[in-house]
């Protein structure tokens, strides 16, 4: 059974099919499809060299873009996922943008102001560390704005990824499914180690106690905004190399399925010689 399902490509495996009910709480964090993490060094040392390469025909044709997408809970993985998967990629075409709390400059415009300024531009890729989707997430757990007003992100968000679609962005979302006991630990883990203090903040303790909440705006945001031009995908975080693996192979599936090229050769005026 396992070796089966392994030979099925992750993006099909953790892909949320647009217009799919989701149950964020009923997701399989600690699922491997198959995978042991003795043997996958080789296949991730090879997707990453994958994405290394096709990062600079992206880069150097110059034409497209792809926007990366890391949302999740606490711990479940963003830095690391940056850290570990994307290491490879030249910083001439990648950018990683953080989205924390607003400014005020930020509140005083709509909320998708600040994401559409740090889109991808021709040739790069962009990484959100958390994004957009805060506000239908953190906002709708907090009440930070009325119901009236966050119910209607949803569309607003698929109209405005279809616009970057149609317009010559690639998008991937990974939600980084992480079990609250896997939280709990890397919380400890943080807590305990001096070059990882810095990361932990008590007010993470506090927002576990809305994990059903966060668990049921995650599902509906899953649901609503998995779309053809812009997918979900449900990744087990549980395990760190699973989590790296399958977002390698999945970005790097998806730039090869692009097919990036580099420009043709341009011919020198005859009176021009390279010496």
């Amino acid at each position: 059974m396992a070796s089966s399902r392994k030979q099925r490509p992750l993006r099909d495996l953790l892909r949320v099919k647009p217009g799919s009910k989701v149950d964020a709480a009923k997701l399989d964090p600690g699922e491997t499809y198959g995978y042991r993490k003795d043997d996958v060094a080789p296949k991730l040392a090879a997707d990453l060299e994958r994405l290394a390469a096709l990062q600079e025909r992206l880069w150097a044709e110059h034409k497209r873009r792809l926007l990366i997408v890391l949302q999740g809970m606490d711990a479940s993985g963003k830095d690391g996922t940056i850290k570990h998967v994307m290491t490879g990629l030249h910083p001439l075409g990648c950018r990683v943008i953080g989205f924390g709390v607003p400014s005020a400059e930020e509140l005083a415009h709509d909320y998708l102001w600040r994401v559409h300024q740090v889109v991808p531009g021709d040739g790069e890729i962009a990484i959100f560390n958390r994004s957009h989707y805060e506000d239908v997430l953190v906002v709708r757990v907090h009440d930070l704005v009325p119901k009236s007003r966050w119910s209607k992100r949803y569309d607003q968000i698929n109209a405005f990824e279809q616009t970057l679609a149609d317009e010559g962005t690639t998008i991937l979302k990974f939600f980084l499914d992480i079990s609250p006991d896997e939280q709990l630990e890397r919380f400890k883990e943080r807590y305990d180690d001096p070059t990882k203090r810095w990361k932990f903040k008590t007010g993470d303790l506090e927002e576990r106690k809305r994990w059903d909440d966060y668990m049921a705006a995650y599902s509906e945001a899953l649901g609503r905004c998995s779309t053809e031009a812009a997918p979900w995908y449900a990744i087990p975080s549980d395990r760190k190399w699973f989590r790296n693996l399958a977002i390698a192979e999945i970005v790097a599936d998806e730039l090869e399925r692009l097919d990036p090229r580099y420009p043709a050769r341009e011919d020198l005026p005859k009176d021009l010689v390279i010496e």
